[in-house]
């Protein structure tokens, strides 16, 4: 288990998984639909499944590009931690532990089951032909919310797609900030990104416009339920908005040395603490 954990990173959880609670506990809180404990464990063991499978899937595909770039060679199986074959039994195993779970929560999440493996399976093929390959990664977290919502209540709803919207330019944009490191290497191995398409400071500015739709992603909600959130969700779109700001002030064109602390830590304290302020919110709106 512990060199599947490192296979997976599976710490990077943190960034969609909040955004998960938030899609199932705002179904809860907004909706006649009762809270029920089978489907939170199902819920996060969808979350769990297909992370597993898209980042295996990822290591798996890019395990020779891995091995040629300084950054990456160590990684687990261009290191021989992990076979290629064991790498793909492990995405083969969890994208049908995925379509079981999704099963035993409602039809709908089990028909678009093989829709979302999709998109989170696929984002691993584009960088070999498009720079938007960020944009199919924030695509496959932003998945997170509105499929936890869907969980719970079986529908599509807007705030939850608000939701959706906010990790799909949120992740893009500091998915770019962490390509940053490759920019050479993607150039030389024909690999495309937004880094090595536009440089490092054009980049730097496409992330920055991604970030302020982000923003406007969480913001808009509190417009479109009016009274409906307190204190707590006003602090939590403050520290996101702060933290997207942060990472910005952290990563320069000229230096780049912070890349890892902005991605990892920065937005990993803005997922959290945003899920967490709208938790706190959601309670309270039930007293």
């Amino acid at each position: 288990m512990k060199k599947y954990f490192s296979l997976v990173l599976f710490a990077h959880s943190i960034f969609a998984l909040p955004f998960a609670m938030i899609g199932f506990f705002l179904g809860v809180t907004t909706t006649e639909n009762p809270f029920q404990w089978q489907k939170l464990i199902l819920v996060l063991l969808c979350m769990v499944f297909a992370r597993n499978s898209a980042m295996a899937f990822n290591r798996y595909l890019d395990r020779n590009i891995d091995a040629k770039n300084p950054r990456t060679k160590m990684r687990d199986i261009p290191a021989g931690k992990v076979s290629a074959n064991e790498a793909l039994i492990f995405v083969i195993a969890n994208c049908v532990f995925f379509i079981i779970a999704t099963f035993f929560i409602n039809s709908l999440c089990f028909y678009l089951s093989p829709v979302a493996l999709f998109v989170v399976l696929f984002y691993s093929y584009t960088k070999r032909f498009t720079s938007l390959c960020h944009l199919v990664l924030g695509l496959g977290l932003s998945l997170a919310p509105i499929g936890a919502y869907i969980a719970v209540t079986g529908q599509f709803a807007l705030v939850p797609v608000l939701y959706s919207f906010a990790v799909l330019f949120w992740v893009s944009g500091f998915d770019i900030i962490y390509a940053l490191q490759d920019e050479d290497f993607d150039r030389e191995e024909n690999l495309h990104s937004i880094p090595s398409a536009l440089g490092i400071k054009n980049a730097l500015n496409v992330s920055v416009v991604l970030h302020i739709f982000s923003a406007a992603c969480v913001i808009a909600p509190i417009f479109l339920m009016p009274n409906s959130f307190s204190w707590a969700y006003y602090i939590g779109v403050a520290f996101f908005c702060f933290a997207l700001t942060y990472q910005h002030l952290l990563v320069k064109p000229n230096d780049i040395s912070k890349v890892n602390k902005a991605f990892a830590t920065t937005n990993g304290m803005a997922s959290v603490v945003f899920a967490l302020c709208f938790l706190i919110d959601a309670y309270l709106r039930t007293k």
